[in-house]
């Protein structure tokens, strides 16, 4: 679906000491050349595209009108490189060929040409190329995100064709997987969604954390809260986080709002699209990155950027501090299309109001703490309308409508004594018809409100099934969008688009190694 809420007379504020200071933090990418694994060929099974054949990588000859698909094993992030020579009579013509490249085996074997999506169809990665000279090796300039690549070859001359003798990657990353800490687990299956989880994050970490390395490529609010989360408990490279933090200072929207993401290519830019959860998530970020860094500096210089963006969400709410009807798509939550978001956004200036006062305590801004202090008060009363005490369960909208993201988000904000949120989780639990969740982003916030409540056993029975899904159908990186009732879904009306390497649904490695591990 397309996203859409540009800012009128949007322009862009820039704190040119926060954005040095960002540049400061940029890290070098670490490099590996990577050659593929096995030459495959592929079939359509039941719904979906499958591996049908494995050969071992070899130099292989191709003519016109033939394609060679190749696996490199596993998901990188990088520029690739092609040697071609010729057979035959010398190359008197350029050779014409594209390629391909996919996440998943779909992306090779579904046609563009049949795309219908929502969103731009440039963001599938297939182009076409001129190799004017051969013998020769091609460095191509656009950086893919992929497993699988396919060369199609179009067109040489009736004197020669070609030789693939070697193709490869230079993959790219913020991180090597040298550093990270060693998994200390006796569960297979956690084992294997760590494992997963943590290349997803590889190769999210490049000179920011991008949501996903295909698509969208840039910096987004609501993935850095959680890839921050899964970095302290894996790569702890807490120097990104705090870049991307200054650059979210750094480039404001209008009136100081933090944007929803950023761009850093061709230049540093801040998007003209504002959510609400997202920049209120800002406060999230700074909270949990000075509890995990104890850098007091970066809390005094971006304080006054959090205290802002309640200020300004302040305007979404009555005197009383009750959400008001949100127009348009001013907050995200989720993508789920048939959510009512009222209750989850009273619920998310609640969590974040938390978080505030937390900052304003460590800096000794009491002003501030009594300031936020009596907006909790309000906000936490406020949100009591939103509880249906004979149902246990929070409910949203003029439909009192009943959602799993009403019930976590306000568990997550603690409305409730702790008694009672156990018990608004277990209801839900056991209740049929709610409306669902259709991101990893909102299953996430499920797991960490059933630990939240002490339902150990049933955030691991939740994180196993839900993950362990996108496992079985061959996940080497977690998925951005996946409904275990509906495993081909797409937000954007076609798979082609989906991001199958996506930070927020990379946090398993969070749980399994906060909650989890030994």
């Amino acid at each position: 679906m397309p996203m859409r809420n540009t800012l009128e007379n949007f322009h862009m504020e820039v704190n040119d000491a926060f954005v040095a200071e960002a540049e400061r933090l940029r890290p070098e990418l670490k490099r590996e050349r990577v050659h593929p694994q096995a030459i495959i060929t592929y079939a359509k099974k039941g719904e979906d595209w499958v591996v049908q054949e494995k050969k071992p990588f070899m130099p292989s000859e191709l003519h016109p009108g033939e394609k060679i698909c190749f696996d490199f094993g596993n998901h990188y992030v990088g520029y690739v490189s092609l040697t071609l020579n010729n057979v035959g009579s010398p190359a008197d013509a350029p050779c014409l060929l594209s390629m391909k490249l996919g996440e998943l085996v779909c992306e090779i074997a579904e046609e563009k040409g049949d795309y219908q999506g929502s969103i731009s169809s440039s963001w599938i990665q297939e182009d076409t190329f001129h190799i004017d000279w051969i013998p020769s090796t091609t460095r191509f300039e656009r950086r893919y995100a992929f497993r699988y690549l396919e060369i199609t070859l179009h067109e040489t001359s009736p004197k020669y064709h070609i030789c693939i003798e070697d193709i490869q990657v230079e993959a790219v990353s913020a991180v090597d997987d040298r550093t990270l800490p060693a998994l200390m687990t006796d569960d297979p299956l956690l084992a294997r969604l760590d494992a997963v989880s943590v290349r997803t994050m590889h190769e999210c970490m490049q000179d920011v954390f991008e949501d996903g390395p295909k698509r969208d490529r840039r910096l987004w609010l609501g993935d850095l809260r959680l890839q921050a989360l899964v970095n302290y408990e894996t790569y702890r490279e807490n120097d990104l986080v705090k870049r991307c933090l200054y650059l979210f200072a750094g480039l404001k929207q209008n009136d100081g709002r933090v944007g929803a993401c950023l761009f850093t290519q061709p230049r540093l830019q801040v998007d003209d699209t504002y959510l609400m959860d997202y920049a209120l998530f800002f406060i999230s970020v700074l909270d949990d990155y000075y509890l995990a860094s104890g850098n007091l500096k970066t809390v005094q210089d971006l304080y006054p950027t959090a205290k802002r963006q309640i200020e300004i969400a302040l305007a979404q709410f009555d005197e009383d501090l009750h959400v008001l009807p949100i127009e348009g798509w001013g907050c995200f939550i989720d993508w789920q299309p048939e959510l009512d978001k009222h209750a989850s956004l009273q619920a998310i200036l609640i969590y974040t109001l938390r978080q505030a006062k937390h900052l304003a305590e460590v800096l000794g801004q009491e002003t501030d703490v009594q300031w936020l202090e009596a907006l909790l008060t309000k906000a936490i009363r406020a949100a009591m309308r939103f509880y249906d005490p004979e149902k246990h369960c929070f409910v949203s909208g003029a439909d009192r409508q009943v959602s799993w993201a009403s019930q976590v988000w306000m568990v997550l904000a603690k409305v409730l004594p702790d008694s009672q949120n156990r018990e608004v989780m277990r209801q839900a639990l056991k209740t049929p018809g709610l409306v669902g969740m259709t991101t990893p982003y909102m299953h996430h916030h499920l797991v960490q409100a059933l630990l939240d409540c002490d339902l150990k056993k049933e955030a691991y029975d939740h994180l196993v099934s839900y993950w362990g899904g996108m496992l079985e159908m061959g996940a080497d990186t977690f998925f951005e969008a996946f409904d275990p009732e509906n495993p081909f879904v797409s937000p954007y009306g076609s798979r082609l688009v989906n991001s199958y390497c996506h930070a927020w649904s990379g946090t398993p490695a969070y749980f399994i190694r906060k909650y989890f591990a030994k």
